[in-house]
């Protein structure tokens, strides 16, 4: 063996029994083990015969020296094996002079282990028959034969610096599928061979190279699981090329990281993989990344993102000894055939917790110009790099060790022909355009390769793609764990558990007030009995008040003078005593004599007032039942907070969010909804406190946490708000709309990378859901109030051939809304003269950079140009149904949520991204939140420049017409309004929010005095969703048609809902009046005054009345 210096770390491998073997050749056959590595035989085994039980006690050790600085390294222990070859010593025969051996099989460890940071490790490694061999089983059940081996190192291997800071990366190259045709079986032999770079120590790169592939003619698909296979030759048993508990396990493609992994993908993919001829490794490499590696290899990914895997094939040439030199160099070159490239994105490593990628990846004809504008790689792994791949074939060394590249210090010095920016080198450089080999003299010349690649040019026609898997042993970027994020939460916002109920506390101290009472008066009533019961049974109900009096007289002073009065006084002292100080919380003295008085009025007041509730609990019978009374539900009041928000009417709003949170303070939804309230009305300090509110009442509630966020980075606190939207994000990892924020929070935070990983994430669940939703059925759409059957297509972050365009909008609260409305003018102008859809730059690369950040607003219009006359999909038209056929959006979901919680600031950034999604864009429901962004803010020309964009889109969407109508009743055009309400009621499909559409429809009826359209109307509305305003609108139209019962039905159940509203009392006042009741009429008239009605005219009108009948008006 090679010696190697003094600074190497030993490595033992002990064989120490072998159980299971089993030979033919005689009763005791003679068996010894072989150990290699890295090609070198590392020693033999003494020759141990068999027992006729099977085992063999071999005891033998072999090392090796693992010295980094110049001879084996972490990269060979990791990707080569030490293989164990059991031979058999046979009988020598008459007139044999030397002995004969036969192999009988081969064992492989696997020495990771040691590059995991082990020390020692023992294994029971079985043993593979090779052909032919007596160890190979005749019938299943037998046990294979294993080896006892054992491998240890007298100190680990790695640092604990190297352990932390390195990595392992594994590279595992699966199949290439849909093959050109000129790729055929027969003919001569070729080798097809794929290959990559890897940062190695420090900047330096290594290759890693797949030789040997497999063209298969297909017909069925490849099976899984199936092992992987040793990247190394010359391995005598057929069982030993598998690497232990290693498997490709494939998995659906919508999973994939790479191209090809869509809906419409599946059916190409079925038969490129069942049908079509493929090539096949099924192999894996394995490089040590040092700490420094590890850092290069992150910011190569963050610099270049893709990473170029090239593929080619090689004719094997069996040359004659000694005849070698006779071959030209250059001839060497042009074994080089169909060289191809594959893009291969590994921004996914750098997500948050990645550790492997694998997917489909297209190939591409090798290009220099391309390779370099889309990885900044220079060099060809085979054609500048690679010479020596070919001259092994030529020699028959296929499987030769490689020779190292030479270091990228050397590349630099060779003469390269530069490349401006658009891929064309520069014409003072053409001339003189060559590169030189690394292993040899001989110029190549380049300005062929950059512009012609014939052959590579098939794989783009025949459409083939490898399938390649990346891993590595730690994720490059930690991902913060779901309990350390669920830690930081409580920290931020404590839990609030609903606090116990005090058995001493002010409700027991009331209710042994109301026990003594009750107590007292029951013995009161016995002393009356005893002194006059006699006499109340003689006089029955003739009793007399004069009576009463006397009767009232005589049992005072008995009970004064029997000192009972005393006596019931003391009774009650300690329970009022309870009640000062649990009820009022006077435990000291007072500080002045009016205040001591005023307390106790106010303590009498209320002591008094307890009496009587106890009295009447004691004695119902003897007392008038309570006015009966409507108890408006919790849901009712959210709907009638409503209502007062969209009539902008926040001061009854706030009265009925309030009320609902006085009755349930511990329901979160409460809290929420009040939140979203404060929103609206631009409170975002309170709007804070109240989701915080309720996310202390359920940390584990995710649209509390993502409304947490919301105000978070509405109010600039960055840090907290990413902490909420990724314990979102881990709590319920389906969530899209959790998703969608986490990226939008990254884009605020310029982080590109992770904002693809969210949006990537939301889109797949999305895409996830839909699919379960086809499984069991028919996946519905529900948009603008119809149902479409659609499909959905990525948004356009993978692969295909959509460069996503990203909107550059402010990080702060300010809302975009000039720039999308400069944004949506130059779209409406492009729009009208193409019906290909805009915003999209159609290329036949996939690799153009699939981040959403690349270009800025003043660079869009430039890009729209590119897009005309491209492949796309075109415009949604109207439909004779009347219902946008646009498929829901990460962005549009994200969009209703925003909108519905009034996080309208949010909203402007989202809708920009749905404005430039591949798949969203302008469509009509986009085109309705942006006109209901700009009618909130009182924008009616914008607004109206919306709706008619959404009109053109879909004419029959109900909600356009809706949300029309309400723009021209909030400017003042009531006769547009009715036209566009009457409109919507008249489609088959409602609208989301008919309530709204018949209350303002019932009250132009009103204005213009139809009366019965009105009356229709308001009984529509009273019977699908009943207020005050409902029953006001219907009392007031039965009122006008001289329908008085039907108006003070109406108008009593609105004042029922709503005892509060004006105009309510002053049209009761009305009916009082022409009913001839005096009483209600003055009543009625004195709350009209006192809740301040503002309606001059009908104020008159009341007065009018009062003069008329001459009553009414207390002040007359």
């Amino acid at each position: 063996m090679e010696q190697v210096s003094s600074t190497g770390k030993p490595v033992q491998i002990t064989v120490t029994d072998g159980y299971d073997l089993k030979c033919f050749k005689g009763d005791t056959p003679v068996t010894f083990i072989r150990a290699e590595f890295n090609q070198v035989v590392l020693g033999d085994s003494a020759k141990i015969i068999v027992s006729p039980e099977g085992t063999a006690k071999y005891n033998f050790t072999s090392s090796f020296e693992f010295n980094p600085e110049g001879g084996i390294t972490l990269d060979d222990l990791a990707h080569k094996p030490v293989f164990l070859t059991m031979t058999e010593v046979l009988p020598k025969e008459k007139k044999q002079k030397d002995e004969k051996t036969s192999i009988l099989g081969q064992a492989v460890v696997d020495l990771l282990p040691l590059v995991e940071g082990e020390s020692s490790f023992e294994r029971m490694v079985p043993l593979h028959p090779v052909l032919g061999s007596p160890l190979e089983p005749l019938q299943s059940g037998i046990k294979q034969c294993n080896l006892q081996v054992k491998v240890s190192v007298v100190e680990p291997i790695l640092t604990a610096a190297q352990i932390s800071g390195g990595n392992l990366l594994k590279v595992t190259l699966e199949a290439a599928y849909s093959l050109p045709e000129s790729f055929i079986p027969v003919g001569p032999l070729q080798n097809y061979m794929v290959g990559l770079q890897v940062p190695s120590i420090g900047e330096k790169d290594v290759p890693i190279f797949f030789k040997n592939g497999t063209l298969k003619s297909g017909g069925e698909r490849e099976p899984v699981p199936r092992p992987k296979k040793w990247p190394i030759a010359n391995i005598v048993a057929p069982g030993a090329n598998n690497i232990p508990d290693a498997f490709i396990v494939g998995g659906p493609y919508e999973e994939e990281e790479g191209e090809l992994n869509h809906p419409e993908d599946r059916e190409f993919r079925n038969q490129s993989e069942c049908i079509k001829k493929r090539i096949t490794w099924d192999l894996e490499s394995r490089r040590y990344l040092d700490p420094t590696a590890v850092v290069s290899f992150q910011k190569r990914i963050a610099d270049c993102r893709f990473w170029p895997v090239e593929i080619t094939r090689v004719p094997l040439i069996s040359v004659p000894k000694g005849k070698a030199a006779k071959f030209d160099k250059t001839d060497d070159e042009n074994q080089l055939s169909f060289h191809g490239v594959a893009y291969v994105n590994m921004v996914p490593l750098l997500y948050p917790g990645v550790k492997r990628i694998r997917g489909a990846f297209h190939v591409y004809p090798y290009l220099d110009s391309t390779v370099y504008e889309k990885t900044k790689c220079l060099f060809s792994l085979f054609r500048d790099t690679g010479h020596h791949l070919i001259q092994n074939n030529k020699i028959g060394g296929i499987n030769s060790p490689l020779s190292k590249p030479v270091t990228s210090k050397n590349l630099k010095e060779d003469k390269i022909v530069e490349i401006d920016m658009e891929g064309r080198p520069r014409p003072g450089d053409v001339q003189a355009s060559s590169i030189k080999s690394q292993s040899s003299d001989t110029p190549l010349e380049i300005e062929p390769s950059l512009n012609h690649n014939p052959e590579g040019q098939q794989y783009v026609e025949a459409g083939t793609y490898i399938v390649l898997e990346i891993q590595l042993d730690k994720a490059l970027v930690p991902k913060r764990m779901p309990e350390e994020l669920a830690r930081w939460v409580k920290e931020m916002i404590p839990p609030r558990p609903p606090l116990t109920r005090r058995t001493g506390g002010a409700q027991k101290a009331v209710n042994d007030y109301h026990m003594q009472i009750k107590n007292i008066s029951r013995a009161i009533l016995d002393e009356y009995h005893r002194m006059f019961g006699k006499e109340v049974a003689k006089l029955g109900s003739d009793m007399d008040s004069e009576t009463l009096e006397e009767q009232k007289c005589q049992l005072n002073y008995e009970l004064n003078c029997s000192g009972k009065y005393f006596a019931f006084k003391e009774q009650l002292k300690h329970v009022v005593v309870k009640i000062v100080r649990e009820k009022y919380l006077k435990t000291t003295s007072f500080e002045s004599q009016e205040e001591l008085q005023t307390f106790i009025s106010e303590l009498y007041v209320f002591l008094v007032d307890q009496m009587h509730v106890a009295l009447n609990q004691t004695m119902p019978d003897d007392v008038q039942g309570p006015v009966s009374t409507i108890h408006s539900s919790s849901e009712q009041l959210r709907f009638f907070a409503f209502e007062a928000e969209v009539n902008e009417n926040f001061e009854m709003a706030a009265v009925y969010y309030e009320e609902r949170l006085v009755r349930e303070p511990q329901n979160l939804e409460h809290w929420l909804d009040y939140g979203a309230f404060c929103l609206l009305t631009e409170d975002n300090i309170k709007a804070q406190e109240c989701f915080r509110k309720a996310l202390s009442l359920n940390q584990n509630h995710i649209h509390s946490l993502l409304l947490c966020g919301v105000l978070a980075v509405l109010m600039e606190n960055y840090e907290q708000a990413e902490i909420f939207f990724e314990d979102a994000t881990c709590l319920e990892p389906t969530n899209v709309v959790a998703w969608t924020l986490l990226g939008l929070y990254y884009e605020i935070q310029n982080n590109d990378i992770r904002m693809e990983m969210a949006f990537h994430e939301a889109f797949k669940q999305l895409q996830a859901r839909i699919t379960k939703q086809k499984s069991t059925g028919t996946v519905e759409y529900v948009e603008e109030g119809g149902k479409v059957e659609s499909s959905l297509d990525p948004w356009g972050i993978t692969s295909g051939s959509t460069t996503a365009i990203r909107v550059e909008a402010p990080a702060g609260p300010a809302a975009p809304l000039p720039i999308l409305d400069g944004f949506l003018e130059e779209s409406s102008k492009l729009q009208s003269d193409s019906q290909e859809p805009i915003l999209s730059v159609q290329s036949q690369d996939p690799t153009i950079s699939q981040k959403l950040s690349n270009l800025l607003i003043k660079e869009i219009p430039a890009k729209i140009e590119m897009s005309k006359g491209q492949d796309s999909s075109t415009f949604l038209h109207p439909t004779p149904h009347g219902v946008s056929q646009t498929p829901t959006t990460i962005f549009m979901e994200t969009i209703r949520f925003l909108m519905k919680v009034n996080a309208l600031q949010y909203v402007h950034r989202v809708l920009a991204h749905e404005l430039l999604c591949p798949q969203g864009g302008p469509s009509c429901e986009y085109y309705l939140v942006l006109a209901q962004t700009h009618l909130l803010k009182k924008d009616f020309a914008k607004a109206e420049e919306y709706l008619q964009q959404a009109a053109q889109m879909d004419y029959l969407n109900p909600n356009v017409w809706g949300v029309k109508g309400h723009l021209y009743f909030l400017s003042g055009n009531h006769a547009e309004a009715k036209a566009c309400y009457e409109r919507t009621i008249s489609f088959v499909v409602d609208a989301s929010e008919m309530h709204f559409i018949f209350l303002r429809l019932g009250h132009i009826y009103l204005e213009e005095k139809e009366y019965e359209k009105a009356k229709k109307t308001y009984l529509q509305a009273c019977k699908r969703s009943p207020s005050c305003l409902t029953w006001l609108g219907l009392g007031i139209a039965c009122y006008r048609l001289e329908e008085i019962t039907e108006a003070e039905d109406a108008l009593s159940e609105a004042n029922a809902l709503n005892n509060y509203n004006a105009e309510v009392w002053a049209y009761l006042a009305l009916v009082s009046l022409k009913a001839g009741r005096q009483l209600e009429a003055e009543q009625a008239y004195k709350y009209t005054r006192k809740l301040k009605l503002k309606d001059e005219t009908l104020l008159a009108e009341i007065h009018m009345v009062q003069e008329n009948v001459g009553f009414g008006n207390p002040s007359f």
